[in-house]
């Protein structure tokens, strides 16, 4: 499966912003989906993930409440709303395909190209 993320930018501190991630390839609903995140010297952190239903999601205690995570296995699409954001959510954020929910980023077989989040204070 390839994945192409897109949505990050530049937003002031509490604001909001939603990433988007679209899979083309082999059966997207078959995945599982997750987004991580990474800062320059820092190993990528995972963020949240979603089973190939939807039925569960997953979150790291650091977005708990401020982030979603959903998918729309129609559109072959998996999005990550983030609001009240924080200057510490600035990272590259990655979104991830595997067909079993991990917190490691090791775990995970497929990746897209990363898109940048800067959250201004």
């Amino acid at each position: 499966v390839q994945l192409q993320a897109s949505g990050g930018g530049l937003v002031q501190a509490g604001g909001s912003l939603r990433l988007s991630c679209a899979a083309s390839g082999r059966t997207f609903s078959s995945y599982v989906m997750a987004w991580f995140r990474q800062v320059p010297g820092k190993e990528r952190e995972f963020v949240a993930a979603i089973s190939w239903s939807g039925f569960r999601t997953y979150y790291a205690d650091s977005v708990k409440g401020r982030f979603t995570i959903s998918r729309d296995n129609a559109k072959n699409t998996v999005y990550l709303q983030m609001n009240s954001l924080k200057p510490e959510d600035t990272a590259v954020y990655y979104c991830a395909a595997d067909g079993a929910v991990a917190t490691n980023a090791r775990e995970y077989d497929y990746w897209g190209q990363g898109t940048l989040v800067t959250v201004s204070s």
